[in-house]
């Protein structure tokens, strides 16, 4: 019997037997140890993939050789307005050692507009209906010298229910609405800086999602829109995929956005807790 169990498909899979060893599980903000029932199958996540040798040296190439658009260098112009949108806290999870790959892009856009004369620059936290970021998040987030010349003035959440600071674009073919931030959208040019942890993140989801209001969220953000997805991790068979894709393009109809997409290994803890991620046999 425990031959049977103990049988492999794939490394990364493990079916408990009764030799196994007690597995440590999340448990709020905390980790228990727990033994669980013969025969579970516990699924760990695949070796980290190695990052980069130099993350600046590869956001500044990114930037300089984008996919179907210009240059950023070549978008920025002297006295233009332009606005910095980025992921908030929930990504990713558990928080990124510092710095943040937000500060590390940053600094790279920042200096590049700096260089082509643009100062009239707003920092936005793309927070949709999540709670907003505490000041010791943000400033933790893109770092003192960030935090301290932008906050709070030019660096602040997003607030999904200030009327005031909404614009509607207007509904898609299948009437979902969409409202989103005034500064973002009516700026010369919206950066979206982007942190792609799972494949449902990134893309249109940015922006469609990240700076709109409560009536535009409900429209995706819904029970209906699971049932008819097979998995959101599955773009193509997503519902909600096909839902920003149509709010997307209400966006890039009347705004110029320019995203700076990211994507992180699942290194998730620092050499000597990787245990927790870890077969425990």
């Amino acid at each position: 019997m425990a031959l049977q169990l103990r049988r492999k498909t794939h490394e990364s899979i493990v079916y408990i037997d009764k030799d196994s060893a007690p597995r440590i599980m999340p448990f709020g903000e905390d980790f228990i140890l727990e033994d669980i029932p013969i025969g579970t199958r516990v699924i760990y996540p695949n070796p980290p993939i190695k990052g980069l040798p130099n993350r600046e040296a590869a956001i500044r190439y990114a930037v300089n050789h984008p996919i179907e658009m210009e240059p950023l260098y070549a978008l920025l112009e002297p006295g233009m307005r332009v606005t910095i949108a980025m992921d908030d806290i929930s990504l990713p999870l558990p928080p990124m050692a510092i710095p943040d790959m937000r500060q590390t892009m940053l600094e790279v856009v920042l200096d590049m507009c700096s260089a082509n004369g643009v100062d009239d620059i707003h920092l936005i936290v793309a927070n949709s209906l999540h709670r907003k970021m505490t000041d010791w998040e943000m400033k933790r987030m893109v770092g003192s010298d960030i935090f301290d010349e932008y906050h709070p003035d030019r660096f602040y959440n997003h607030d999904a229910e200030d009327d005031d600071n909404l614009v509607t674009l207007g509904h898609t073919r299948h009437n979902e609405p969409l409202r989103v931030n005034k500064r973002a959208i009516e700026s010369d040019l919206l950066i979206y800086l982007n942190i792609n942890l799972v494949p449902m993140d990134g893309g249109h989801k940015s922006v469609a999602v990240g700076l709109c209001d409560y009536e535009s969220l409900r429209a995706h953000h819904e029970p209906q829109t699971i049932r008819d997805s097979h998995s959101y991790m599955d773009p193509p068979a997503s519902e909600l995929n096909h839902k920003v894709i149509r709010l997307g393009k209400l966006v890039d109809e009347q705004c110029k956005v320019f995203h700076i997409e990211t994507a992180l290994n699942n290194k998730m803890f620092s050499d000597g807790y990787d245990i927790l991620t870890r077969n425990e046999d």
